[in-house]
């Protein structure tokens, strides 16, 4: 399996969604982006990361990681494998066994940002799922199949109250395309 190492680029609030933000990572070279959904609890994780809040040092997963740092030598990166019904796959994979834990994608980066871990995506997963990147941009794209079931259901109503038909069609296809699978 060919991969891509990943980079964490940041984190912003969807406009309109109280509940909802996205991850923005990118590959090494800033080309591409991919963008994962993450709730309002992990935007204030990252924020007080980002910020560099001092009891960061004393919040959980600082002092796991601390306490696995100072009592192993293990190494570990994380693997993002491909997406399920709009939620990202991720194993945390210990490097010396190649024993994988399943771990939810938001966590992994928020793993991976605090441990300086390095996180991979399947090649043709990230082709698939991922757009152009630009620093500069104003908004982001989110391929569909990246969005919760929950969400999209939302952003069909929300569609279909804006008269916004064509936007509709297209959720209510792939809305349809999970029931089937």
């Amino acid at each position: 399996m060919e991969r891509i190492k990943l980079k964490f680029k940041s984190i912003t609030e969807i406009v309109g969604s109280d509940e909802l933000g996205l991850l923005i990572l990118t590959d090494e070279e800033e080309q591409r982006q991919l963008s994962i959904p993450c709730d309002k609890a992990m935007v204030r994780e990252f924020s007080l990361r980002l910020n560099h809040a001092p009891i960061t040092g004393r919040l959980l997963p600082e002092v796991l990681w601390d306490v696995l740092a100072m009592q192993t030598d293990l190494q570990f990166e994380i693997l993002i494998t491909g997406i399920i019904e709009g939620q990202y796959r991720a194993l945390l994979v210990n490097l010396k066994t190649l024993d994988p834990v399943a771990i939810r994608i938001s966590d992994a980066v928020l793993l991976s940002h605090i441990a300086r871990l390095p996180i991979y995506i399947d090649k043709e997963l990230m082709e698939k799922q991922s757009v152009e990147y630009s620093q500069d941009a104003r908004g982001v794209a989110i391929p569909v199949n990246s969005i919760s079931t929950d969400m999209l259901r939302d952003a069909l109503d929300k569609a279909i109250d804006e008269e916004k038909y064509e936007l509709a069609s297209h959720l209510r296809d792939e809305l349809r395309r999970r029931k089937l699978s």
